[in-house]
C-alpha cells in the first residue's frame, strides 16, 4: 500500500484557502475515481482507500490542523506498516509562483510547519514531495496569505497544477522512478 497524503486545514472555512493546495488534490482524486473519503477517529483524517494501477493507495486528508499533521501519517504508516518511500505528501509553497510544481524525493521543511511536524514525528525527510505553488505577498502576514482564498485567476492557474499532480499520483502508483516523474513535472512551465 502507498500513502498519499494532501495537506490542509479541515472545515468549510479553510476549503479554497492557499494552505489548503494539498487537499484540493486528494478532492479531485476522490471526485475522479467517483469515491469518498469517510473520516477514521483511529488516524483523525479522512481516508479512502482506492485501486490505482492495480496498487492500494490511501488517499489522506488529516483532520488535525496543519502544524500536526504528521500525527496522522504517522499512525497510518505504522498501523498499515507503510514503509517511507511508498508516501507522497503534497503541499503548499510560498516560495514557488502560483500553480508551479517542485518534486523531491526527500527534503527539508522549508519553513513550512506542516512539513516540519512531519519529519519530526517521523524522524526522517526521506518522503516524497509535490510542492504546489502559492505565490506569497510580503505586504500580507504570512499567515493571513496562506488563509486567504485564491483569487479567480490564481483558481484557474491552480486547477492546471491540481490536474498535474493528480497525474503524478497516477505515476506513483505505477511505480515509475519518482526521478523520471520529477524529470517530467519539475521541468514543465
Amino acid at each position: 500500500m502507498k500513502l498519499v497524503v494532501g495537506l490542509g486545514n479541515p472545515g468549510l472555512k479553510y476549503q479554497k484557502t492557499r494552505h489548503n493546495a494539498g487537499f484540493m488534490v486528494i478532492d479531485e482524486v476522490l471526485k475522479m475515481m467517483s469515491v469518498q473519503a469517510r473520516f477514521d477517529a483511529k488516524f483523525n483524517a479522512e481516508v479512502a482507500q482506492i485501486i490505482l494501477e492495480g496498487k492500494k493507495i490511501m488517499l489522506v486528508k488529516p483532520s488535525t490542523f496543519m502544524n500536526v499533521s504528521g500525527e496522522a501519517i504517522s499512525k497510518l504508516m505504522n498501523y498499515y506498516n507503510v514503509p517511507i518511500e511508498d508516501i507522497l505528501v503534497i503541499v503548499d509553497d510560498v516560495n514557488l509562483d502560483t500553480g508551479k510544481l517542485r518534486l523531491r524525493e526527500a527534503g527539508g521543511h522549508g519553513g513550512h510547519n506542516g512539513l516540519k511536524n512531519i519529519i519530526g514525528l517521523l524522524h526522517s525527510e526521506q518522503f516524497k514531495r509535490v510542492r504546489i505553488g502559492i505565490s506569497n505577498q510580503p505586504q500580507i502576514p504570512l499567515d493571513q496569505y496562506v488563509l486567504g482564498q485564491f483569487s479567480t485567476d490564481e483558481l484557474i492557474t491552480m486547477q492546471k497544477a491540481i490536474k498535474s499532480s493528480s497525474e503524478i499520483i497516477e505515476l506513483f502508483a505505477k511505480d515509475i522512478p519518482f526521478t523520471d516523474i520529477m524529470t517530467k513535472y519539475n521541468t514543465q512551465t
